[in-house]
């Protein structure tokens, strides 16, 4: 029974700091690529995380107008703070310093393509039934995958009504999740069920 209280603790944490960082990252994504801030999506996002990034804007602020390192470093405080949570949850104690580090930064670099992942499913959905949605959030996904979108279709265009880009994007989302998270979690040396992966 304490084991199975302890799993489901455990799978609560990571479920709720989980959602939280997807959130912030999601924050971070929408800065980074422009979209419009007074989209009522995006306003919510920022109501969401702004009690959370707000003490790290008074410190951090942007780079290159795009790159917010408040909300990136909100997200980065978070995911330490969760994974020591969960540490402490199994009774393990706090894991070694480098290895935290490491996990917490596969964990944004997994929340990040996740992102990308879901918006680029959306977005495709979106083109087959609805071309020409002018619903905020509809134009937001596609505010959001453009910027990565639109260097692979340089690449490939679009052969007539097929566009290939968006596979070469999973693609690519695919082997960054697999190589470089996959990689970072080995050299933590922390399990990715752990970190919440």
């Amino acid at each position: 029974m304490g084991t199975q209280l302890g799993s489901a603790g455990l799978m609560l944490v990571n479920s709720l700091i989980g959602i939280y960082l997807f959130i912030l990252m999601l924050r971070f994504l929408l800065q980074a690529s422009n979209a419009d801030y007074y989209n009522p999506v995006s306003q919510t996002v920022v109501k969401i995380t702004q009690p959370v990034v707000g003490p790290f804007q008074r410190f951090l602020g942007p780079v290159a107008g795009r790159f917010d390192l408040a909300t990136l470093a909100a997200g980065f405080v978070l995911k330490v703070l969760g994974i020591i949570v969960i540490f402490m949850i199994i009774g393990v104690g706090i894991p070694p310093i480098g290895g935290l580090l490491i996990a917490t930064v596969a964990a944004l670099a997994n929340a990040i393509l996740k992102i990308y992942f879901f918006a680029l499913i959306v977005m495709i959905i979106l083109s087959w039934v609805a071309p020409q949605a002018s619903h905020p959030g509809a134009l937001l996904v596609m505010q959001l995958v453009e910027p990565i979108m639109a260097p692979v279709r340089r690449v490939i265009p679009p052969l007539g009504m097929i566009d290939l880009s968006p596979i070469v994007v999973f693609i690519a989302i695919n082997l960054l999740d697999g190589l470089v998270v996959g990689a970072l979690i080995r050299a933590a040396g922390i399990s990715g069920r752990l970190v919440g992966l």
